[in-house]
């Protein structure tokens, strides 16, 4: 059977799978981050990776994204539900929050962030984030009453180190509402692949402060740990409805993103 939906996201999420195997799979750029787990959700074939491997070996610089994004492409899925720790850089934004991003800024550097490299395509990136697995989000996380913001967006920095506090206030007067280490090139890869993709940030800190909060504290691994632990019952509970919820046909630019982006030789 086809896998209809990828996952990807922290350790926590195998518990998802009913009746999961895991198999292993190569690309050509190599393997990825872990096994694939394969089980149902909601009654669809669904394939899991961690992003940074079941013990969480690889660093944010350091996650194959290329084969991860290949071998699940390779099982044929054509969405994939991805999920993040983020630290929110504007108020509005708060812990324990689950937000679907609609747009990113890159501010990565040396990371491998495309599958045309003995070929040309321009893939247009304006609209990141697919229309229609967000709007199936925010529908799924209306009937669930959760605490959710369809939109936001989320600055991606090399890591693994977090912001300093200038850096952190420098973000914030840009207007960006939210930081992460591995949204990209993860996003762009999929879109060059023609996969819908959505990603749900969870909020867990506020990066090194906030502009006129002074008593807040700079973040954390152990504060981002623990606020995506409390968090992440929600997060799955969304996921099964997001699943439950998505229709077999796609109707969205993500589907045909390569027509007239690739250059003819």
């Amino acid at each position: 059977m086809a896998i209809e939906i990828g996952i990807i996201g922290g350790s926590g999420f195998y518990s998802l799978l009913e009746k999961p195997k895991s198999i292993g799979i190569n690309t050509k750029y190599g393997s990825p981050s872990d096994k694939i787990h394969t089980g149902i959700i909601s009654g669809k074939n669904v394939a899991f990776i961690p992003r940074h491997g079941s013990k969480h070996t690889y660093p944010p610089h350091k996650v194959p994204y290329k084969a991860n994004i290949e071998a699940l492409h390779k099982l044929g899925v054509k969405r994939i539900i991805a999920t993040n720790a983020v630290g929110s850089l504007n108020p509005e934004f708060k812990i324990g929050q689950i937000v679907a991003f609609d747009q990113f800024v890159n501010m990565t550097s040396n990371r491998s962030d495309t599958f045309f490299e003995e070929s040309v395509a321009h893939v247009s990136m304006a609209d990141p984030y697919c229309s229609e697995m967000r709007k199936t989000a925010h529908e799924s996380a209306k009937r669930m009453k959760l605490n959710y913001n369809d939109k936001g967006t989320v600055l991606v920095i090399n890591g693994p180190r977090f912001s300093t506090r200038s850096e952190s206030l420098f973000y914030q007067r840009q207007g960006f509402d939210l930081i992460n280490m591995t949204q990209y090139p993860e996003v762009a890869l999929a879109r060059e692949k023609c996969i819908c993709y959505l990603a749900l940030g969870i909020v867990t800190d506020y990066d090194a402060g906030l502009i006129g909060k002074k008593n807040i504290k700079p973040v954390s691994h152990k504060e981002v740990m623990e606020t995506f632990s409390k968090n992440i019952g929600n997060v799955k509970a969304l996921i099964k409805n997001i699943v439950a919820n998505t229709k077999e046909s796609r109707k969205c630019i993500c589907s045909n993103a390569l027509d007239d982006a690739v250059i003819p030789v």
